[in-house]
């Protein structure tokens, strides 16, 4: 990394830990985009690279009608535009200052159009956007496009899942000359400034989390009178939109029974009995940023002793996971300590036996705990970043980032596993801010303990 490079990499967190915010749009102040936009230009200047982000497409259901529109993550983020039909052009011109750096393709208005579906922004808006030199027909940006890019070594893309605009893209691209040879993906540069979160961003995670929060204790009194998954889906959900989210972060997961043992189970349409527990893992959106909260609880109201012991150890496995937290771990010390807690926990259950080291080394743990402990959240409930680093090494937690943290176990019935254990799925998750000194728990209003699950579930 050169010494201008970090120079960037200092000045966005700096913005981002004093609350520099988004548009209008979606409830935050406009200078942010501007602001991400102007740093990640100066990277494309050190790199003589122009970069074109494309928007999401608009997506078929079936005839004549579409699924919701939510806007390419990426495009978002240095944007806040949210609707179809536009392209980001930003060509950093190191020499003449009058040329445009960034530029904006957008989809004009249609009065005919607008009488279907209402207004929408179109040229006259994104003339207002800060920062933006100009903003042209979504139709001529091929007219344009040819004098803006040339001479650029690299060309940084992303088509926004818009296969369309990627082959239409690619075949004009080749008459183009003197155009950059180096491509490279956008997210590859994007991810490490997602990474971080502004005071802004965290404010929407917060407001995201607090409607989840809510909804799910509206409907946990409700759960023993209910009869089927759908229903405890049709009610969160229901306070999900009541309270101001336009969209879900994920498709719900409403697990009971033998379905709290499938990870991500989709169906939502089984029944609830008592004796069973159901796995809720859900999140709504709010601004574009999505809240994951897992929480399991019993369909009685009440847990059994093996549910009881299984939930506790989960939630042993949690804690000792999220007290870790804090800048300077890797994103992997979640789950080992997860892990470690959970592979002692099962052999003083009898549900492993052996060495612990031998058996987490051979990670024996996996047969009831297969999947990791944490994963980055933002604008995407996965967010971008992975698993390792573009060099091949794991992240080392920062302030400002924000992961779940989620430990598992899911026993399903099995011949070398006691009945009284089968159809039994306990997962836990939270929503974590690393902070300069530690970290926060951006989920901790959502009960937890067995004590208030089962306070708020009776009568």
């Amino acid at each position: 990394m050169t010494p201008k490079t970090l120079l960037l990499l200092i000045l966005l967190v700096l913005f981002q830990t004093l609350g520099f915010g988004m548009s209008k749009s979606v409830d935050l102040p406009e200078d942010e985009f501007a602001r991400r936009r102007a740093i990640f230009t100066e990277e494309l200047r050190e790199l003589n690279a122009c970069a074109i982000l494309h928007a999401a497409p608009v997506y078929e259901r079936n005839h004549d009608i579409e699924y919701q529109y939510r806007q390419d993550s990426d495009f978002f983020y240095l944007t806040g535009w949210d609707h179809p039909g536009a392209i980001l052009l930003i060509t950093p011109q190191s020499t003449d200052e009058s040329k445009a750096e960034v530029s904006f393709f957008v989809t004009p208005r249609d009065p005919k159009r607008e009488i279907w579906t209402g207004p929408k922004p179109g040229l006259g808006e994104a003339r207002l956007l800060p920062g933006v030199d100009q903003s042209v027909s979504y139709d001529e940006f091929y007219k344009y496009i040819a004098k803006l890019i040339t001479g650029y070594e690299r060309l940084v893309i992303s088509y926004g899942n818009n296969s369309g605009f990627e082959q239409e893209f690619k075949d004009k691209y080749a008459s183009i000359r003197n155009h950059p040879v180096l491509v490279q993906e956008a997210s590859s540069l994007l991810k490490s400034y997602r990474l971080i979160k502004s005071d802004k961003e965290v404010k929407s995670l917060e407001q995201a989390i607090s409607i989840t929060s809510q909804s799910l204790q509206d409907v946990l009194p409700l759960i023993p009178s209910l009869n089927y998954e759908y229903e405890v889906e049709a009610e969160i959900e229901y306070g999900f939109a009541k309270r101001g989210s336009v969209r879900l972060g994920f498709p719900s997961i409403i697990g009971a029974g033998k379905n709290s043992t499938y990870l991500h189970y989709e169906e939502n349409h089984g029944k609830l009995e008592d004796g069973d527990v159901l796995l809720l893992d859900i999140g709504a959106e709010w601004d574009y940023y999505s809240a994951d909260i897992t929480r399991t609880v019993p369909i009685s109201g009440k847990f059994s002793p093996e549910q009881t012991a299984i939930y506790e150890l989960v939630l042993k496995a949690q804690t000792a996971a999220i007290d870790a937290v804090k800048p300077g771990i890797t994103s992997r010390k979640t789950h080992d300590i997860a892990a470690e807690v959970i592979t002692l926990g099962l052999i003083e259950l009898g549900l492993l036996e052996g060495n612990v080291k031998e058996l987490i080394k051979e990670r024996a743990y996996r047969k009831y705990f297969m999947h990791g402990t944490s994963h980055w959240l933002g604008l995407d409930v996965h967010d971008v970043g992975g698993s390792y680093k573009s060099d091949g090494k794991k992240h080392i937690l920062q302030a400002g980032m924000v992961i779940t943290v989620e430990p598992g176990i899911y026993i399903s019935e099995s011949d070398d596993v006691e009945s009284r254990w089968w159809n039994l799925g306990i997962r836990i998750e939270d929503d974590v801010l690393v902070t300069p000194k530690g970290h926060r728990v951006l989920s901790a209003s959502v009960p937890k303990t067995i004590t208030e699950i089962e306070a708020l579930m009776q009568p």
